[in-house]
Parts: structure tokens; sequence; C-alpha cells
């Protein structure tokens, strides 16, 4: 059976999720760690800032002891942190496994780092030998079936983040940003998100520094990009094509004059002014410079709004792909159970047929090899025969979960 004990962004604070947290370089131990406290054949852990999940696969539920371990390895008492976690077993479980892979399961729906940092969590497990043909089953049919769900739908199109909108904006202002020039007024956090987007797409980095050059400094070095002094601003907007200001001054930091200035010496390109300062950095009027596209906090935060209810409008046609391929992967699971059964209904018939020959080469005498090989032929041929109705009968039954029956096959011929 497939388990799954954990917490996440709805059931956990941000406190408690980081206490609950495993490190990459204690992975190893702690997988080995649970697959012996709980008893389980096969663990995967996925452990980010946003959940901590322990995905088990036992022939016996072992919910208590994934609960036990999860609260004793991070030294806390299990009724401390019972009231955080969710235990799902069965079929719940892997339609979570499943909803989690495909970003359904996300503080931000549609997100794409859940994808990855699944694919890291199996990769791990697999390197510490705590995968088995279950969870492994598991891993390549949950990621195919995000795929499938990020493909033919929409869940993770459209930017539902400020700092992806930015990007985006800038994307179709300018197109391909490979070679334009991104200049950041103030070095704060989300600045800095959109401009090592924007980085990343090709564009060049310059950041403008006030009393902290150093800091200046040191990120456009992470950038890798250059600094230039605050007093270089009008210069610098004259270079640019994209101006992120997000220096939280308590007043207007780049002026309707410094814009028109620089755009008067701009040959008439334009220039996308993205202001993500509260209170605002840039004059509300510098948008009203020809060429000059200017969006403050707000109208980043409403564009966000808008793309996060247009993946809502897709998480049904996506729910619709996870649920199908659910119902494959429990059928496919299901099918595995009768295996073993298969295997020893053959085996038992095989026992039977040789000592039917062994019977009959008393009463014949010595054969020659080519009725030797006439009588294994022959006999076997029967035992296939025979058995080869049952077989794909019983592998439907197991795959449309008629488990009694199943269980009676057992019972009938004492396997």
């Amino acid at each position: 059976m497939i388990v799954i004990v954990g917490l996440n962004h709805e059931t956990a604070p941000v406190a408690v999720r980081e206490a609950m947290a495993f490190t990459k370089d204690g992975l190893a131990a702690a997988l080995a760690q649970v697959r012996k406290d709980a008893g389980l054949d096969e663990v995967m852990i996925l452990s980010t800032w946003n959940r901590v999940e322990i995905y088990g696969h036992s022939e016996k539920a072992a919910l208590g002891a994934v609960v036990e371990f999860l609260a004793r390895y991070h030294g806390r008492a299990p009724e401390d942190v019972e009231k955080h976690l969710y235990r799902l077993e069965g079929e719940p479980a892997v339609r979570h496994a499943f909803r989690v892979a495909a970003s359904l399961d996300s503080m931000v729906l549609g997100e794409s780092q859940i994808l990855g940092q699944v694919k890291e969590a199996y990769q791990a497990a697999e390197e510490a030998k705590s995968l088995g043909a279950v969870l492994n089953g598991l891993r390549t049919r949950s990621i195919a079936a995000a795929k499938r769900a990020r493909t033919e739908t929409a869940i993770g199109r459209n930017a539902v983040s400020v700092s992806h909108v930015a990007v985006e904006l800038a994307s179709k202002i300018f197109g391909d940003l490979h070679g334009h020039a991104v200049l950041l007024v103030g070095a704060g956090k989300m600045s800095e998100l959109a401009a090592s987007q924007m980085v990343r797409r090709g564009a060049r980095a310059t950041v403008l520094g006030g009393r902290t050059f150093e800091k200046a400094e040191q990120l456009a070095a992470s950038l890798g990009g250059r600094a230039a002094p605050f007093e270089s601003l009008r210069a610098e907007l004259v270079r640019a094509d994209i101006v992120i200001s997000g220096t939280g001054a308590p007043g207007i930091v780049v002026k309707r004059e410094d814009v028109e200035a620089a755009q008067e010496l701009r040959h008439g390109r334009p220039l996308f002014l993205i202001d993500i300062a509260v209170p605002r950095d840039i004059a509300e009027d510098a948008g009203h410079a020809t060429g000059v596209f200017l969006y403050d906090i707000d109208d980043l935060q409403k564009v966000a709004a808008a793309n996060l209810r247009e993946r809502k409008k897709e998480s049904a046609a996506a729910e619709a792909i996870v649920e199908q391929e659910v119902r494959d992967f429990l059928e496919w699971r299901r099918s595995l159970e009768v295996v073993p059964l298969v295997a020893e209904l053959r085996r038992r018939a095989d026992e039977i047929r040789k000592a039917e020959i062994a019977k009959a080469r008393q009463r014949l005498g010595p054969l020659t090899p080519e009725q030797e090989n006439a009588l294994e032929a022959a006999t076997s041929a029967i035992v296939n025969k025979l058995l080869h109705a049952p077989t794909v009968r019983l592998k439907e039954l197991a795959s449309s979960g008629h488990a009694d029956d199943v269980g009676l096959v057992r019972r009938l011929f004492d396997l």
C-alpha cells in the first residue's frame, strides 16, 4: 500500500515547515532511518520550503510509525506536530502525489518549480536505494501526468507573481530581451528577482547605487553587470531599455523631467518603467512622456490576479488529466498484485506436468531424444493453453478491482 504523511502551506505555518524540513546532506540517512523505523519497503522524502512529505510503500499500513519518525527525527513529540499533518493511504495517497507533481496542490497554482523538486526527491531516493517497483511507477506516471497537464492545458501559462509579470510585459514590448539593458534603481529583493530573470533571457544589467554603493556593486556582480552612482541617473536612463525601481525611499526618485530629458536622446526607442516601490519611486506623470510605458505595483498585481484567474479556469482540465492518469496507475498497480499468483499457478502446473512425465517414462521405458522433445513440447503446450485464459482473466479481475475473485482463485488452487 502507498502511504503519505506530510504537511504543507495549508496545514502548517512557515515556522513549523522550516522546523520539519530535511536538509539535502541528511536526506540519505533520513531515508534509511524511516525505512527501518516504519518498516517501509520503499520510501521517498519531498522537502521544500512549502511542504514536507514522506512517501512510502509497505504491505501493511505504516502511517503511525511514519508520524513517529517525522516528529522524533526533528526532536518533537508526535502529539505536538500531529495537528499539522495529513495521513493518506491507498488511492487518496496516489491522487495526492499526482496533484502535487502537477502543481495542483501548490500555493501558487500552476507554478513550475514543484515538478523539478519532485524529480530531485525521487532521484535522491533512487541514489539512496530506497525506491522499488511501486514508487518508481508512481514517479514515472505522476511526472508524465504533470507534463501532460502543463502541455495540454494553460495551467502554467501567464505569470502570477509580480516579478514574472514584469518580465512578461517586458517581453511583450521588446520581444527577445537578448542584448537589452536593464537598469535597477535600488537593490530590493523583488527588483533582483525580476532583473535576474531578464538576465537569464540575455539582458544586460546595471545597478544604480545610493548611500550603500557597495551593496549595488555586489548585486551587479551577481547579475554579471555593472554598478553606477545615483548621480548618473539621467545618463543611465538614456542607455536603458527597462528600468526597475524599488528603493523604499520616502519620495519620488525618478521624476518626469528625468525621463523626458533621457527620451530626447533616445531617438524614439521605447522605455519601460517598472515601479515596484511603496511609496512609489517614479512620478506618475512620467508615463505620459512619448514612448514610455509605466507600470506600478498595483498595475502588476492586477495583471497577476487576472492571470491567476485564467489559470484557475484551466485547473478543471488539468484535474481531469490527472484523474485519468491516477486511474491508469491504479489499474497498473492492481495488475501487479496478480503477478505472484500467476507465477505460483504456473509453477504448480509445471510441477504436476513434470511429475506426470516421470510416471510416463517408467511405464514407457527409455525414449529417444526426439520422443523426449515431443513429450516435453506436448505437455508444455497443454499447460500453456490451459492457463492462458485464466491468466488473462486474473489480470482483468485485478485491474478492475475485483480482489475477492482473485482471492477465490488462490483458495481454489490452494496457492
